[in-house]
């Protein structure tokens, strides 16, 4: 096996910015969301371990922030939308008491990023798109553990985010790395033969590709094991979810692609596996549930008590495994191309796909149109130049660029089907 650079999530390594007694303080980055609601749950639950001192959200959901943001008793709220901040200020101060101090409101695009480099242990990370890179990249270079939920982040700022993290500093808390995470706390890298990342199949498993043509927004939100959002949840149905998460396997252990399978899972109990030199293969199993990956990021190396549910051992049940299928399903195949080009090309992806998912939710483009388009503007991209260095600069421009095509081309494909 050959040598290779050392990998971003290492469950041998612990990083501790602020090492000491009493609960770790935390900073939760898109608290009203799926991620940020279930951790704030998990830290209910566990005074004596966490401590929430800053919160950041959209501002779509202005009353829940300032709830959490008064259970918690945080420092500081920030919120993107600056029309949002009256109504905030009102609605905090509808909660706390005469007298009482209100927390600190940061407001903008750049809000986030101002929370994520707060004082504090560990920032999670659970905002959804690649508008997380900021944020990432503020986290990191303030010293923080950063608890990643932001797959995109890392998928579009690769080597930015390689370049600044610490040994140990990147903690995964999506399920399938956080399996992989606790996995590969059972051997050394040199022990690793493959990476086998599950997939519940999303609802449409077992389709093929022409029993998609027809299907619908509400199909597609219709995941059979998961409550997410409503990206994630698309991503999951097309397995561009899959896709970005090969990706980000390869970036947070270094292990090549040709070493990172896919299988269909649908049950969702198993969330991932390693398969060892020796023939071993170790898999993380649990009801299908974030409040356990979320203990992970926020805990390790401790583990989190009754942080989510078990399995009850005395009830029989199964669990299948299938081979993916890529004819219905390449976006898993198309990832691992866009991995493989490395550059700008994962943020040209990832980028294409929210506007395209965008799109297919608002009724202008059908599910197949989805991956087509996307297929198409990465193949427009291109191969980005051997030996570029990668900036910020670099993938904002890319990302401009993709969103732009995938538009243009949706407008298209929009116009012919109305004329059809």
């Amino acid at each position: 096996m050959t040598d290779a650079p050392a990998p971003l999530a290492d469950p041998h390594l612990v990083y501790d910015p602020v090492a000491g007694d009493g609960p770790k303080d935390v900073v939760i980055l898109g608290s009203t969301g799926s991620i940020g609601t279930q951790a704030i749950d998990l830290v209910l639950r566990n005074p004596d371990r966490f401590r929430v001192t800053a919160l950041s959200a959209n501002g779509g959901r202005v009353a829940l922030l300032a709830e959490q943001a008064h259970r918690l008793r945080v420092r500081t709220v920030a919120v993107a939308r600056e029309d949002v901040v009256p109504e905030l200020r009102e609605a905090l101060s509808a909660r706390y008491g005469a007298g009482e101090p209100l927390p600190e409101i940061l407001a903008g695009p750049d809000a986030a990023t101002q929370a994520a480099a707060s004082a504090c242990h560990t920032v999670l990370n659970g905002i959804t798109g690649s508008i997380g890179l900021a944020p990432t990249l503020a986290a990191l270079e303030a010293g923080r553990t950063l608890a990643l939920a932001n797959k995109e982040s890392l998928i579009v700022g690769g080597p930015l985010v390689k370049a600044l993290a610490k040994p140990g500093q990147i903690i995964p808390v999506d399920s399938e790395h956080a399996a992989l995470f606790q996995a590969l706390a059972a051997g050394t890298r040199a022990d690793v033969r493959k990476l086998v990342v599950t997939a519940s199949g999303g609802p449409f498993r077992g389709r093929t590709r022409q029993e998609l043509a027809a299907v619908t927004v509400e199909d597609a939100l219709a995941h059979p094991t998961w409550a997410m959002g409503p990206v994630i949840t698309i991503n999951s149905a097309t397995l561009v979810n899959k896709g970005l998460e090969v990706i980000e396997a390869h970036l947070l252990y270094d292990i090549p692609f040709d070493r990172i399978e896919v299988v269909v899972h649908p049950q969702s109990y198993v969330h991932s596996m390693v398969e060892f030199t020796d023939g071993s293969t170790l898999a993380q199993a649990t009801p299908p549930d974030m409040r356990g990956p979320i203990a992970i990021g926020l805990g390790w190396p401790e583990r989190v008590p009754d942080a989510a549910p078990v399995f009850d051992w005395s009830k029989a049940s199964t669990w299948e495994f299938f081979p993916l299928d890529d004819e219905a399903f390449p976006a898993v195949n198309l990832a691992r191309h866009v991995g493989g080009l490395a550059g700008t090309a994962p943020a040209v992806f990832n980028a294409a796909n929210e506007e395209c998912v965008e799109a297919f939710r608002t009724g202008a483009l059908p599910f197949l149109g989805i991956i087509d388009t996307v297929t198409r503007v990465v193949e427009e991209h291109g191969t980005p130049a051997a030996g570029t260095s990668l900036t910020v600069p670099d993938v904002l421009e890319a990302e401009t660029w993709a969103r732009a095509r995938a538009r243009e081309l949706t407008a298209r494909t929009a116009s012919a089907e109305a004329r059809a």
